[in-house]
């Protein structure tokens, strides 16, 4: 990343890192009170993993925040027209459909 960091992704930043520790730190306890080699290592690789999956997630809702911020303060980009973000009106939009051909009368 570049330019001055955010309180928020630095407490993201702490978090990853406090859990990067766990996970070295909670084996060490566990060889200490004499778990076995392979019960501490699974533990290890386990919360390695939960660890990546959190951080994955807080750095996508880091940058789903930043790109709400930015579409709040400019607008919306025009390059984002997907199914949600159509101009024009239709038949299809508003009113609730049946589904089914109904009998007028």
């Amino acid at each position: 990343m570049s330019g001055p960091r955010t309180p928020a992704e630095d407490s993201v930043t702490d978090v990853v890192r406090w859990a990067a520790f766990s996970c070295v730190l909670v084996p060490v306890v566990l060889l200490w009170y004499g778990t076995s080699l392979a019960g501490a290592t699974g533990t290890a690789l386990g919360l390695a993993a939960v660890t990546g999956v959190c951080r994955l997630l807080l750095r996508q809702s880091e940058r789903g925040a930043a790109r709400l911020r930015q579409e709040q303060r400019h607008g919306p980009s025009p390059r984002r027209r997907g199914r949600h973000h159509r101009t024009g009106t239709g038949a299809h939009r508003g009113g609730r459909h049946t589904g089914g051909n109904t009998p007028v009368g």
